[in-house]
C-alpha cells in the first residue's frame, strides 16, 4: 500500500471519528437541554388544592339477609334452604321492595364433618393394647348458606323488613348501610366548592408571595364518597312476629371532593 493511500485512509478515519463525536455531542446536548427545560417548567409552576364538602340525606338502605340450614343430604339441605329463602323474599316483596332491588350475593354449599375414633386392637400374647384414639373425619351432612342484598328505598319499612325476614327464617340480618343512589349531583356541588376554594387559595398565595399566576395547566380530582354502616345484626333462629320493630335512623352522608389546580407562574 503506497503512502498516498495510507494518508487518505487516515484522513477518512479522522473525519469519521469527528463525525461520530459530533453526533454524540449533539444528542447529549439535546438531552441536557430537555432536562433543563423540564426543570425550568417545573420551577415555573405552582399547585394549590381545595376541598368541597356536601352533606346529603341518603335515599337508599342496603341490608344483607341470609339463611343458613343444615341437613344430612344435599337434596334436603337445598330444599330446606330454598323454602326458607323464598319465604323471606316473598315477605320482603310484600313490604314493597321491587324484585330488581333483591340480589343474591352468596350461595355456599359445604359438607359438615365429624371425627370418628378407630377401635382399639390387641397386641401380641393376647393382651389388649391401650386405647389410642385415631380420629378420621367423615362427612355427616351438608350446610348451605344463601345471602341476598336488599335495597330499601322506603326507610319507614326498614324495621318491618328486618323483623319479617327473620321471622320467616332469615338467621342473618345485618351489614345495614345507607347510601345515595345517584350521588353525581352532590359530587358536582362538592366539586364546585373545591374549585372555588382552590382558586381562592391560589389568589392568596400570589398576594402573599408576590408571584404572578398564569393560566391553569392541570387539574386533578380526588373523590371521597363516605357510606356509613349501621352495626345491626340478628343471628339465630329468627325473631317472632310479636317482637318490637327496631327504629333505624339514616342520618346524613358526607361527600368530599378535593381539587388540585396547577398554575403557570409568569
Amino acid at each position: 500500500m503506497d503512502e498516498k493511500t495510507i494518508k487518505l485512509l487516515d484522513k477518512t478515519f479522522i473525519l469519521a471519528a469527528v463525525l461520530v463525536v459530533g453526533i454524540l455531542v449533539f444528542f447529549v446536548g439535546q438531552i441536557l437541554l430537555q432536562n433543563k427545560s423540564v426543570d425550568l417548567q417545573n420551577q415555573n409552576q405552582v399547585t394549590v388544592s381545595g376541598t368541597g364538602k356536601v352533606y346529603a340525606k341518603p335515599d337508599v338502605a342496603l341490608v344483607i339477609l341470609g339463611v343458613t340450614t343444615q341437613a344430612k343430604t344435599v337434596a334436603d339441605v337445598t330444599k330446606n334452604n330454598t323454602d326458607k329463602m323464598n319465604a323471606v323474599i316473598e315477605a320482603v316483596k310484600g313490604l314493597g321492595v321491587d324484585e330488581k332491588d333483591i340480589q343474591t350475593t352468596n350461595y355456599n354449599l359445604t359438607p359438615t364433618y365429624s371425627a370418628q375414633s378407630a377401635p382399639s386392637g390387641q397386641g401380641e400374647g393376647g393382651y389388649t393394647m391401650p386405647y389410642i384414639p385415631e380420629r378420621t373425619m367423615i362427612v355427616t351432612g351438608y350446610s348451605l348458606e344463601q345471602d341476598v342484598q336488599v335495597k330499601i328505598r322506603n326507610f319507614t319499612k326498614i324495621g318491618d323488613i328486618l323483623s319479617q325476614a327473620t321471622s320467616k327464617g332469615a338467621n342473618l340480618a345485618g351489614d345495614l348501610q345507607f347510601t345515595i343512589d345517584n350521588p353525581e349531583q352532590f359530587k358536582e356541588e362538592a366539586r364546585a366548592k373545591a374549585i372555588a376554594q382552590a382558586k381562592a387559595n391560589a389568589r392568596n398565595l400570589a398576594k402573599e408571595s408576590g408571584i404572578n399566576l398564569g393560566k391553569i395547566i392541570n387539574v386533578y380530582e380526588n373523590y371521597y364518597p363516605i357510606a356509613y354502616n349501621t352495626s345491626i345484626k340478628a343471628m339465630g333462629g329468627g325473631i317472632p312476629d310479636s317482637a318490637p320493630v327496631p327504629t333505624i335512623q339514616p342520618g346524613q352522608q358526607e361527600i368530599d371532593v378535593t381539587i388540585n389546580l396547577t398554575y403557570q407562574v409568569k
